[in-house]
């Protein structure tokens, strides 16, 4: 079986009650869940949650909540790989047998069906442990710097201050939407950043964090352009 885990806790600080929020007319979690039942991908697609609202909410667009998610994997510092580990463990004590299992963020409204398919075939092309949604990074992170207490500036990487930006190798970070995983990675707490991770990589202009009162803004305004662009049907 494949199995669709949608981890949602209720704890979310930044953005109170952020995954059931109204989101362009529908929950924000909505959009992953109606993702993942659409692609057909999935012969279950769950929600892992702690909070018996996001559970109802979850239920109403067409998720199940076979269990409650436990305390300990609710808090603060709880990672992904735990809480899916927690999920996969589930179903095969339930006596099902999770061929590939992926996490799908509940605040990734533009997730898309096809994405999804690119990462499972990916996925089951080679000795792939994981394969998730990546971009890449708008300008080479070699010429970035930070900020001192005293409010002057030092770069991360001065050896390259001479290096023009185009002879600077591109870099890529984590799109937050998906993670595709075999059993045993997500059950053996595997990192996702390393040689037996592959990614399905997405325009730049697709990606948008959702951690802030700005970020939810810029979410709505892209909402708003797809759809008007019939970029985004759901």
């Amino acid at each position: 079986m494949r199995l669709a885990v949608i981890p949602a806790r209720g704890g979310s600080k930044r953005i109170p009650r952020k995954n059931i929020k109204d989101f362009c007319g529908k929950p924000m979690i909505a959009y992953s869940i109606e993702c993942a039942i659409g692609s057909g991908l999935f012969n279950e697609v769950v929600v892992s949650t702690d909070d018996e609202e996001i559970a109802a909410v979850a239920r109403s667009c067409g998720a199940r909540i076979p269990f409650m998610r436990p305390a300990e994997l609710a808090n603060d510092h709880a990672g992904t790989i735990p809480v899916i580990a927690h999920a996969t463990e589930w179903f095969k004590a339930a006596g099902h047998s999770p061929s590939a299992v992926c996490c799908i963020y509940a605040t990734a409204p533009f997730v898309q069906p096809g994405d999804l398919k690119q990462g499972l075939e990916i996925l089951e092309s080679g000795p792939w442990e994981y394969v998730f949604s990546a971009t890449s990074f708008g300008f080479p992170i070699f010429r970035s710097f930070k900020r001192l207490a005293d409010g002057s500036v030092e770069m991360f990487y001065p050896e390259y201050f001479e290096t023009r930006s185009q002879d600077l190798p591109e870099a890529f970070h984590d799109a937050g939407q998906f993670y595709w995983g075999r059993p045993g990675a997500w059950t053996g707490n595997k990192r996702f950043f390393d040689h037996w991770s592959n990614v399905v990589m997405l325009p730049r202009w697709r990606v948008q964090d959702i951690d802030s009162a700005e970020d939810w803004e810029r979410a709505e305004v892209l909402m708003k352009l797809l759809r008007e662009q019939g970029g985004s049907p759901r």
